[in-house]
């Protein structure tokens, strides 16, 4: 990877979503691709985040690619480590492990109008240039301690959720979990089996339903994987279950408030005390943030060791935190199971494209793009967990299927007619952004709580207000005429590469 090499399209990050785009890329022709990952090996956030219980709260068939599916998961919501197990048997089986640089992290993009093509900067001191990029960076993949008074002051363990310390023994210790949300109901019930006392400090209860977890019998792996068609209709069962979840999930409907009785009639099973039940009721709607599956947290609550703490955390002392009524819960342990970076505008790196315009400084904290994939100003960039482009109803992957095809489609309209640079007109991209703001107005996101959907300001940055079908078939169309094409000069000195091999 040298810098007088132009790659025909350079991919940031190895995870799902670009070992997916490396492949069908590949698929239509185009071999002289190159993907960045930041890590030593490939995982994304499955590989990060190790925290025990840590498992997909998708179906595990939904959580895979359509076109690399996987008939050996063992549950029905597969553990980590197995997610992480089945990412780098893609990287294999897709054949890209031989494009991707490992231990390269991207700290800049610089768009050259004159070439039409990208310098990427990297932590290493290279400057790749590429014609076209794919920011297949997850959404989540960035986390730190969140801002509480008092924090740096704690003399005890301090645990980030996505940055678990496994040299930590946790047994005999009094251990404090921050947050009450999709991954403390993963390790609230590991904890209690080990720990001498586990308190569990909750800001906001959620809605949870039972997660129908179960091992998947081998005779069944084994049909699976002889029979293929068998597999797909099962991963279309579940597509289309999880679809009709979106009429309660993603609008504020009747439906709505029937997935709220089957949670409540849950926590009435499971939860005997009624005060602690009332305090594990929440006050918004079911959908307005994210829906959580679990059947082992309210009994892990209920266990001798544990307790739920619901007053607001006033600041964080040197033995433990003390609580807004002025009592000190002292810890040998704080575990924050939540903190994560969500980069609602923009990567956390500068991004400059056309005029010397910033991405940062063009969203503003208000992020918006054509399709979720491209953004006026930005050409030849192309996005995936793009503006408005997250499930709240079924699989991210299916959503990244819809995303990787789209960018394939613009990527080989910029080769096959050996275009400059590729860019989608402004008033198209407005049109479009307006259209979803105003249909994101009836949707549970916006009917009053706080959530990492939203900026500070209520603005929903995140979620498409929709079914996926609904996402998918507007990827699938890719029209010109929605986009500025401008032609290479015969006097470019762009020069192309061969893909190297590891």
């Amino acid at each position: 990877m040298t810098e007088d090499h132009t790659f025909t399209t350079l991919i940031i990050g190895a995870g799902f979503s670009g070992l997916g785009t490396a492949f069908k890329l590949k698929a239509a022709g185009i071999d002289d691709i190159v993907l960045l990952e930041r890590s030593d090996r490939l995982g994304g956030t499955w590989r990060d985040n190790t925290y025990p219980g840590a498992a997909v709260d998708i179906p595990s068939m939904l959580y895979s690619f359509s076109f690399a599916p996987n008939p050996n998961w063992s549950r029905t919501f597969a553990p980590g480590p197995e997610i992480c197990r089945h990412i780098e048997g893609l990287a294999d089986r897709l054949d890209v492990r031989r494009n991707i640089r490992f231990n390269v992290e991207v700290v800049a993009l610089d768009f050259d109008e004159v070439e039409g093509i990208w310098i990427v900067s990297t932590d290493t001191g290279e400057r790749v240039r590429a014609r076209t990029i794919v920011s297949a960076a997850g959404p989540l993949t960035d986390s730190s301690f969140p801002k509480i008074n008092g924090i740096d002051s704690f003399q005890g363990q301090k645990i980030l959720s996505s940055k678990w310390n496994h040299d930590y023994d946790m047994a005999g210790k009094h251990v404090a979990v921050i947050g009450t949300g999709a991954s403390a109901v993963q390790i609230v019930p590991e904890l209690v089996k080990t720990a001498k006392s586990v308190k569990v400090f909750q800001r906001t209860p959620g809605w949870i339903l039972p997660r129908p977890d179960f091992p998947i019998p081998t005779a069944l792996q084994k049909v699976y994987a002889a029979v293929p068609a068998t597999q797909r209709l099962s991963r279309a069962a579940l597509y289309y279950g999880h679809e009709t979840l979106a009429t309660g999930l993603v609008w504020n409907s009747p439906v709505t408030t029937l997935i709220q009785k089957v949670a409540m009639a849950n926590l009435r099973t499971q939860v005997r005390d009624p005060w602690l039940r009332r305090q594990l009721t929440p006050e918004f709607r079911a959908g307005c943030k994210r829906l959580i599956a679990s059947s082992d947290f309210y009994p892990a609550l209920q266990a001798d060791n544990c307790k739920l703490i619901t007053w607001p955390i006033a600041r964080i002392s040197e033995n433990g935190i003390r609580t807004a009524e002025g009592i000190e819960h002292q810890f040998d342990c704080i575990v924050f199971a939540t903190g994560y970076d969500v980069h609602l505008d923009g990567p956390p790196y500068p991004v400059t494209g056309l005029g010397g315009r910033t991405l940062k400084e063009k969203w503003q904290g208000h992020a918006f793009a054509y399709k979720s994939a491209h953004t006026h100003g930005f050409p030849n960039l192309f996005l995936t967990n793009g503006p408005n482009s997250g499930p709240g109803h079924n699989s991210l992957l299916v959503y990244l299927e819809g995303q990787i095809d789209y960018a394939v489609k613009g990527i080989k309209t910029i080769v096959d007619n050996d275009l400059r640079y590729l860019d989608v007109r402004e008033d198209v991209e407005r049109r479009y952004n307006e259209r979803v703001q105003k249909r994101l107005e009836r949707t549970t996101w916006m009917t009053g709580c706080r959530s990492w959907y939203l900026t500070a300001d209520g603005y929903n940055a995140s979620m498409y207000p929709g079914f996926a079908t609904q996402y998918l078939a507007q990827m699938r169309k890719f029209d010109a005429r929605d986009y500025l094409m401008v032609q290479r000069s015969p006097h470019s000195t762009t020069r192309t590469s061969v893909a190297f091999a590891q």
